[in-house]
């Protein structure tokens, strides 16, 4: 037998989504690689792998892994797809689960339509928990120096991210900027950076250039991230549409520093497929 997968995404954002249940699998970085090359992989930004609970209080565990190999802790568009695949996988009937992450527990919601909730968490403000450097917390953060410095906001939910407000969205210089901030000194650990326009106080564009990965048609935390940085900056209400290239995210934070993040979006199954013992590194 080989390694059965599943391809699916989040408004474009695209996953290979893995039952690590019934199948065990060890990740190594190389397979990471080949497994998201588009060529000649599979194709995809992230890798997801759905193992048994860590504790008795969750359901599943949940892991994720980069299209450059890297692991991470936190992919909302990914938790959608892991909710609607641990489902028709038959692994539960429940319509709300718990699943640990290295970033902590997440609440995962079938609510209707195809749409799925994702309790994010409590963002993380303080720069030591991001990680970014800097002598202390503040509403927002220069990168550079002069005429040239960028104003950001930082956050962490389950992975770091950093926000700046651009005039139009379609000729931000993502692709220049993107790189340079993700790999900027100051982020220890790189960062997901958020180019957000804002039209009105219920709604944004945006777009993202995640680490490890580049521009990704959708990002479910790097939404969730602009808007409590634009909660933080008086700009946004407490519910946002979010539009993304890959389609509409909508994002819901109090404002009060212990609730956590709702983010509510569809999840997609592309196909099914199996790998060969040899493809799979077996």
């Amino acid at each position: 037998m080989g390694l059965k997968f599943t391809k699916m995404h989040g408004l474009g954002n695209d996953f290979v989504v893995i039952n690590a249940l019934d199948q065990p699998l060890t990740m190594t970085p190389e397979l990471s690689r080949w497994l998201a090359d588009r060529h000649r992989g599979i194709g995809c930004d992230q890798i997801l792998l759905v193992e048994p609970p860590r504790d008795s209080e969750t359901d599943f565990y949940y892991r994720i892994f980069n299209a450059d190999g890297s692991e991470v802790s936190q992919c909302g568009n990914g938790a959608r797809c892991v909710m609607r695949f641990v489902r028709e996988q038959g692994l539960t009937a429940k319509t709300e689960i718990r699943v640990g992450t290295d970033a902590g527990v997440l609440t995962l919601k079938q609510i209707d339509d195809g749409q799925y909730e994702v309790v994010m968490g409590v963002p993380q403000l303080e720069p030591a928990a991001v990680p970014f450097i800097a002598k202390q917390r503040a509403p927002a953060y220069y990168l550079g120096e002069g005429c040239t410095a960028l104003r950001i906001g930082v956050v962490a939910l389950g992975n770091p991210h950093a926000v700046l407000t651009v005039e139009d969205i379609d000729t931000a210089a993502v692709a220049e900027l993107g790189p340079q901030i993700e790999t900027d000194a100051r982020f220890p650990q790189r960062v997901n950076v958020n180019f957000m326009q804002l039209i009105d106080a219920q709604r944004i564009q945006l777009r993202v250039w995640e680490r490890g990965v580049g521009e990704t048609a959708a990002c479910g935390s790097g939404a969730c991230a602009a808007v409590v940085i634009g909660r933080l900056w008086g700009a946004l209400a407490e519910s946002v549409a979010v539009q993304l290239p890959g389609g509409l995210l909508r994002v819901r934070w109090s404002g009060a520093a212990n609730d956590p993040v709702h983010l509510i979006g569809p999840a997609e199954q592309v196909f099914e497929g199996e790998l060969l013992n040899e493809q799979a590194g077996g």
